[in-house]
């Protein structure tokens, strides 16, 4: 699987930065700020805000890694996986 690296321009309070990031991060963060009901620069100004590393690309995939391995920890277990035949 291959993922592609995208760059984006967002305004962190007040200042504009680029935050580069694979589809896969830039889709998982966009999902957790539109059940949030909030806009994209909002959570990563309050991820910006929090972090603990200094790289904020690196900051943000930890929240949104933190973020699912929780709500994973949520669900049912009852799921089972199947294999497809082939």
């Amino acid at each position: 699987m291959k993922s592609t690296i995208v760059k984006h321009s967002i305004m962190i309070a007040g200042h504009k930065t680029s935050v580069s990031l694979e589809d896969q991060f830039w889709s998982g963060l966009k999902a957790i700020a539109d059940e949030r009901d909030m806009k994209l620069a909002k959570l990563v100004t309050f991820i910006n805000s929090d972090r603990r590393h200094d790289n904020l690309s690196s900051a943000i995939r930890l929240f949104v890694l933190n973020y699912y391995q929780s709500s994973d920890e949520a669900r049912p277990r009852h799921r089972t996986l199947t294999r497809d035949k082939a």
